[in-house]
């Protein structure tokens, strides 16, 4: 008997009326608006006006949208055309269905463009969203318990996660692989936060370090999975992919370092002016002097008041000097 476990949803709607909330597509939206806000403050830290994150996000987030379902199909075909399979259920992407790998790929043309328009590059912009992306993929991962997908092999540990019978997939007690890399992106995420303050990432090295961390996690989380997948020489294709972006995220970060050491001085033109002219207005609003709470002036406005009775001092001598004359 299973003593403790960790229970799924019994459904992963919830109606609202006429309006159907679905906890997959709630998670989404939730990771994006953490990562769109996240992601500001760090812009703004380096340098970057506030908004400009959002703006380009416009641009991010369909493209990643679309490139993650795009991935997600294609390496999945046959749960969409293959016989008895219905094709229209490539575009229900609230049943569940996102490739990371795509997401981020597609994801980074959207943002390209997005930066092209704004005139700021690229790579800031990424190092300033790494840990963000990594948050946003932590909230993403629990709409897979949501639609009770995507777990491991069968366990009895206390922490096991519950699956009930279902449309392809049998009852009972799996490792939750959603918990465990929901859990390892917080990790990625605060790792690339530290060895950003720690080591001044720029030029997209933050970036790569969000990727390199990630992929190692998901090789291992991978291979605990037994959902259908294609294997290549006995690995699945997602253990693959990790592996090979592994590499080209610690070949970026090796190469990038030497031809582009430290951080970007400037990651927005014209911010630091718009900075410097706020500043630059704060010795104007003094010149009128201070004033205390009930507004009367303070300060170097006090000083002809002292001096006040020095003021007098030839009104008394002219009275002296009437007084001898007399």
């Amino acid at each position: 008997m299973d003593l403790a476990y960790i229970p799924s949803p019994s459904t992963g709607v919830i109606n609202l009326g006429p309006i159907p909330l679905r906890g997959y597509a709630f998670c989404i939206i939730i990771g994006v608006f953490v990562a769109v806000w996240f992601g500001n403050k760090r812009w703004i830290a380096r340098g970057g006006r506030a908004g400009t994150v959002a703006d380009i996000a416009v641009w991010a987030v369909p493209f990643g949208l679309i490139g993650g379902r795009l991935y997600h199909v294609i390496t999945d075909y046959q749960l969409y055309f293959s016989d008895g399979e219905n094709w229209v259920d490539a575009f229900k992407i609230w049943q569940g269905g996102l490739g990371i790998w795509g997401a981020i790929a597609l994801g980074a043309v959207g943002a390209w463009i997005g930066c092209r328009r704004r005139g700021i590059p690229l790579p800031a912009w990424a190092d300033a969203l790494a840990p963000g992306i990594a948050i946003a993929q932590a909230f993403g991962r629990w709409g897979n318990w949501f639609n009770q997908e995507l777990y491991g092999k069968p366990t009895d540990l206390p922490w096991a996660l519950k699956i009930s019978e279902g449309p392809n997939r049998v009852a009972g007690t799996y490792h939750p692989t959603f918990l465990y890399e929901s859990l390892w992106c917080v990790g990625v995420a605060l790792l690339v936060i530290w060895a950003d303050r720690r080591f001044k990432l720029g030029h997209g090295r933050a970036f790569a370090l969000y990727v390199a961390a990630y992929c190692t996690g998901r090789a291992w989380i991978e291979y605990m999975r037994v959902d259908e997948a294609h294997h290549i020489l006995g690995l699945r294709l997602n253990v693959w992919t990790a592996l090979i972006m592994f590499v080209l995220a610690v070949t970026y970060i090796v190469i990038s370092a030497k031809v582009r050491p430290g951080r970007e001085e400037v990651v927005e033109p014209g911010a630091a002016e718009d900075t410097e002219g706020v500043e630059d207005a704060a010795p104007d609003a003094d010149a009128t002097g201070d004033t205390d709470r009930d507004g009367d002036a303070v300060g170097d406005t006090q000083a002809p008041d002292a001096e006040a009775p020095d003021a007098e001092a030839p009104e008394k001598n002219g009275t002296a000097e009437a007084a001898k004359n007399a």
